[in-house]
């Protein structure tokens, strides 16, 4: 399987099985954060690096 850097909402909702509302949410406050320690990012994906040390994923 190929390695993602960047997650979806798609992947977010099935890794958290949150709704399409809260999955957009998380990526919107994590990106914000991204944004806050001045790393770039994408609308409307996650850092796949990033969301899993937030979310303590291995």
């Amino acid at each position: 399987m190929k390695k993602k850097y960047f997650y979806n909402k798609n992947d977010v909702m099935e890794m958290l099985e949150a709704s399409e509302k809260r999955a957009k949410k998380i990526i919107k406050e994590l990106n914000k954060e991204l944004e806050e320690k001045g790393f770039l990012y994408y609308d409307k994906v996650v850092n796949a690096k990033y969301f899993n040390e937030r979310y303590n994923i291995e």
